[in-house]
Parts: structure tokens; C-alpha cells; sequence
């Protein structure tokens, strides 16, 4: 009776063995590759369609951004909105990220006083509290009021000192195509942790 049981047994684990061969390493060296390029596309798609991070270089944005300044950026499903921050490439300069301000919209009327130094959209002066201080000058990118176009927005940056920011005044209107997505919150330094927008 008992000499059948370790027969069965001998035989079931006989059987196990012929079921999990072991891995060959070239198969484990295969598994982890895989494995590596899948995280490494999966990160690069977060990155690029989802959300990413930049750090801030100048002083355009300030008092609200300062250089260092390490930012959370949604790129997902975004429509820019008045009052946004956002990141974008000047079509003047495609290889460098600019954060200004959305100040206008498609069909939304712009327009710079350099008596008031008062920025206003559709006849409506902003009350722009972010600012470094009153809008010094309007450049020269477009003619005064300017009603913005579709598929493009008018972008300033919230330092107005003559000098501060190159924005819309200078390069004119971006192509909304070149918006890369909005600031969401400020991730470092830790003392300013939180949202951007007051």
C-alpha cells in the first residue's frame, strides 16, 4: 500500500518537471528587454500626451515664476483659457519653451494703452494683480486693437518692466498648435509648493 503512494508521488513530480522547464538566460535577457523598452515607451507617451515637467529660466514670469522654479505642466485633452500659464514654442524660436500668460482668445479683441500702460481685452481693462507693474510698452508685432485670430492666442508674460518679457508684443500671436500644455502647480522650490494662479 504504501510502496503505490511513492509511486504516484514519484511520478506526479516527474511530470512537474516535464510541465516548468527552466529559462534559458537568453530567454530572461529577451523578458527584461522587453520589459525596459515597454516602460521606456510608456514614459515617453505620458511625457508627451499626458503631463510633464519644466523648469522655469528668467525672469519673464515673475513675480508669479521665478528661475528654479520647477513646474507641473498638463498636457492632456488641453484648451487654452484666459489667465492660463502655459508653455509653448514661438514659432520664431522652435527649439526653446516659453511660460507666459494667455491673455486673449480666438476673436477676442486685445488692445495695449501706453498712456494708462492698461492691457484690455474686448474693451474691458484687466485687472492684472500678478504683475510686476503697470505694461510699459505694446511693441510692435501687431497694430492696436488687435482682434486674435482663430486657431492662435495673444500671450504675455507677467514681468512688464521695459525689457521683461519677450511675449506677443514682440512675436506676435502664437499659433495655438504650439502650446504645449498649461501649469497646473509648482512642484520645487518646496517653500512655494502649490498652485501658481492666485
Amino acid at each position: 500500500m504504501n510502496e503505490e503512494k511513492n509511486d504516484i508521488i514519484e511520478e506526479t513530480v516527474v511530470a512537474n518537471d516535464d510541465v516548468m522547464p527552466k529559462k534559458s538566460w537568453q530567454k530572461e535577457v529577451l523578458d527584461w528587454t522587453f520589459s525596459i523598452i515597454l516602460a521606456i515607451i510608456i514614459a515617453l507617451i505620458i511625457r508627451n500626451y499626458v503631463f510633464t515637467l519644466v523648469n522655469v529660466s528668467g525672469s519673464s514670469m515673475e513675480p508669479t515664476l521665478t528661475h528654479g522654479d520647477k513646474l507641473y505642466v498638463n498636457r492632456f485633452m488641453y484648451t487654452p483659457e484666459n489667465g492660463d500659464i502655459v508653455i509653448l514654442k514661438p514659432p520664431q524660436d522652435p527649439k526653446r519653451h516659453y511660460v507666459k500668460r494667455v491673455i486673449a482668445l480666438p476673436g477676442q479683441v486685445v488692445d495695449i494703452n501706453e498712456v494708462t500702460k492698461t492691457v484690455s481685452v474686448d474693451g474691458k481693462e484687466l485687472d492684472e494683480d500678478y504683475t510686476t507693474g503697470p505694461t510699459f510698452n505694446k511693441g510692435n508685432a501687431v497694430e492696436y486693437p488687435y482682434t486674435v485670430k482663430e486657431d492662435e492666442v495673444f500671450v504675455l508674460g507677467d514681468n512688464r518692466t521695459p525689457g521683461g518679457s519677450s511675449d506677443s508684443r514682440t512675436l506676435g500671436p502664437i499659433p495655438a498648435k504650439n502650446i504645449e500644455g498649461k501649469v497646473i502647480f509648482r512642484i520645487l522650490p518646496l517653500s512655494e509648493f502649490g498652485s501658481v494662479y492666485k
